[in-house]
């Protein structure tokens, strides 16, 4: 995706741009620290403040620079609460796999927010040199056979994921950011993605956004919507499947007891 005039850009190809941008920062301040002997804190901390810095940058030199900001690695100002238009980001999901090359299960997520909904939004998947966003011929998964791909974190597989393959009879593929896991979904690549156990708004509004443009379904595990920009960000769980395979995986998730 080639550098453009920002302020020219619609929500849904800026979004897709800058998250774009901040991924090719990313990948090119992974490989100078590593050059450099980085350790994997290093990597981790500059990944993290870099990316944020320049999609902020980014934002304030676009259609967006009268726009609320929530992002990971910034402070939370509340005045976002009374704001129309609200862009989450989160610079670096996933910095344990960034911090860990030649891994390439990171990302970066950008959204607009109105309303309480995604209304727009892009994930990178720099490791990959991917961007999936909410823009016109939008990505929509195939349908395939055979038990349903559960997608769980290599590290710590969150309950919901496990109890989830355990009553449909799927099998369990493991990946890791929260981005990665639901892009490789919207990539026809896992079924169902089920988290519980915590995440932030910034962890999933991307993601949702791009997963509801592919015509996937987005919920919370007990089916209820998930809403956004909300004076507490924290948003413990979620649900992200094809749409054939949502009202089974509901089903199986309402005798979920964490």
């Amino acid at each position: 995706m080639p550098t453009t005039d920002l302020a020219e850009l619609a929500d849904h190809a800026l979004a897709a741009s800058i998250a774009w941008e901040a991924g090719e920062l990313l990948v090119h301040l992974r490989a100078h620290l590593v050059a450099e002997g980085a350790d994997s804190a290093t990597l981790k901390a500059e990944g993290d403040r870099q990316a944020h810095n320049l999609i902020m940058e980014l934002l304030a030199g676009s259609i967006a620079s009268g726009d609320a900001v929530l992002s990971e690695e910034g402070k939370d100002d509340q005045s976002r609460l009374t704001a129309k238009r609200v862009w989450i980001v989160d610079p670096l999901d996933g910095t344990r796999e960034f911090g860990e090359p030649p891994r390439s299960d990171w990302a970066v997520h950008v959204a607009l927010v109105i309303g309480g909904h995604p209304v727009a939004g892009a994930v990178a998947l720099p490791g990959l040199e991917m961007v999936l966003s909410t823009s016109a011929g939008a990505l929509t998964p195939p349908t395939s056979s055979g038990p349903p791909r559960v997608i769980v974190s290599r590290s710590r597989p969150p309950a919901a994921a496990t109890w989830l393959a355990d009553q449909l009879g799927g099998d369990l593929i493991e990946l890791g950011s929260a981005g990665a896991k639901a892009m490789a979904v919207v990539r026809g690549e896992a079924d169902i993605y089920a988290h519980s156990g915590g995440q932030y708004e910034w962890d999933s509004c991307a993601p949702v956004a791009v997963a509801l443009a592919a015509g996937l379904h987005a919920s919370r595990i007990d089916g209820s919507p998930l809403r956004y920009n909300n004076a507490n960000p924290y948003l413990p769980d979620l649900l992200i499947c094809r749409a054939d395979l949502a009202t089974s995986a509901l089903a199986a998730l309402a005798s979920f007891v964490e």
